[in-house]
């Protein structure tokens, strides 16, 4: 008797040692990449890391070359995959306008000075806004959509507050002059001996 159970043991196992294997020996599928950055952006924004008003004008930048790419698949006569382009394009805007609201909430936690790029922020939520609901209703992006209408509507709420803060944090803290030594004390001289 204990042989026949080791025998049907072993004929149960049999498959599944075999599904293992199989498993290994079937080439690894190449890892899909869906970054809505091309290394060059992703780069350009490394570069612009240490000056925020700078990576802030970039993020607009790049939002603005996909709002006009969806926009400009409407201007023109139709083409072949044109909702799965607008699909795509309307997932990139949604994940770098993800982005560009985390990096506003640490700039703002942080108190990094945004305040020359957040009028433009602003501005820019408007035409994007614009330029998102300027493709026709389809069902292959209308989902993408509204998410990348509801991440404008974040970065303007963002970009809104963030700038009331950001006057009264700075209005209280001055940040200081680097160009400009204080003038009203006079440079350290040496002492006669």
């Amino acid at each position: 008797m204990p042989r026949r159970l080791a025998l049907t043991r072993l004929a149960l196992a049999r498959p599944l040692l075999a599904l293992i294997l199989l498993s290994l020996a079937l080439p690894a599928q190449p890892q899909r990449n869906d970054s809505a950055l091309s290394e060059g952006e992703v780069e350009q924004l490394r570069e612009s890391a240490y000056v925020p008003n700078d990576r802030v004008l970039l993020f607009i930048k790049l939002l603005d070359a996909r709002a006009k790419s969806i926009e400009d698949l409407y201007a023109h006569p139709r083409k072949p995959g044109r909702e799965q382009d607008t699909h795509d394009l309307l997932e990139q805007f949604t994940s770098i306008a993800d982005e560009l609201a985390d990096n506003l909430d640490d700039y703002g936690s942080r108190h990094r000075d945004v305040r020359k790029s957040l009028p433009k922020l602003t501005d820019a939520t408007e035409r994007w806004g614009s330029q998102i609901k300027s493709a026709p209703d389809n069902e292959a992006y209308n989902v993408s959509r509204k998410l990348a209408l509801e991440a404008i509507r974040d970065l303007r709420e963002s970009a809104t507050e963030l700038t009331s803060d950001q006057k009264a944090w700075f209005a209280a803290h001055p940040p200081a002059k680097e160009d400009q030594k204080d003038q009203s004390k006079p440079e350290p001289t040496e002492l006669p001996r």
